[in-house]
């Protein structure tokens, strides 16, 4: 954890605080926690499927993986309340900085014809989210034990009010982003 937040607390926060001009250094946006999601619709008809999900989720996340379950049945999708139909990771503190600097300096330059992530993708509120189409661009994934490719959503909270100060945020802590 030390390098990726010394980095936060000694570059970000001066840059940050000189941008926008805070009177409190509480003030100074930083992220709350990361959320990795994998819905995966064809469990319904192979429930074998989550369990292989959970395993890579878990590698690429570092922490255990959660199984959600369906909250409402429906018939045209066959789906019954209750039932497997994906996973998921929360990441605070240490384990959500070691996620974060793997994404931004290994992962996405490992993504084909990479020109960076869209700026367009804020929610409004300052939370970042965007989606990873092939999961195999983790190092943690050995390409040839696994069974089917798989894509997930990746969700960065931050403490931000507004999308230009999360936009700043992530961009000193290194997100590549479209110009």
């Amino acid at each position: 954890m030390g390098a990726l937040k010394d980095f936060y607390k000694e570059n970000c926060v001066p840059a940050l605080n000189k941008e926008f001009s805070y009177t409190n250094i509480m003030q100074v946006p930083k992220i709350k926690k990361i959320v990795l999601n994998m819905g995966l619709g064809e469990a319904v008809q192979n429930p074998k499927i989550i369990e292989g999900a959970v395993e890579e989720l878990t590698k690429i996340a570092g922490q255990r993986a959660v199984i959600t379950r369906a909250k409402k049945s429906i018939a045209g999708f066959k789906l019954r309340e209750g039932v497997a139909i994906g996973c998921c990771v929360t990441l605070r503190d240490e384990p959500m900085y070691n996620f974060f600097s793997k994404l931004v300096n290994v992962a996405l330059p490992r993504v084909r014809d990479f020109r960076g992530v869209s700026p367009k993708w804020f929610d409004g509120r300052g939370n970042y989210s965007m989606g990873v189409k092939e999961h195999i661009i983790f190092p943690e994934i050995d390409y040839d034990k696994i069974d089917k490719i798989k894509g997930f959503n990746i969700t960065i909270v931050t403490s931000a009010h507004t999308n230009k100060e999360a936009l700043s945020l992530l961009k000193n802590l290194g997100m590549p982003f479209r110009k």
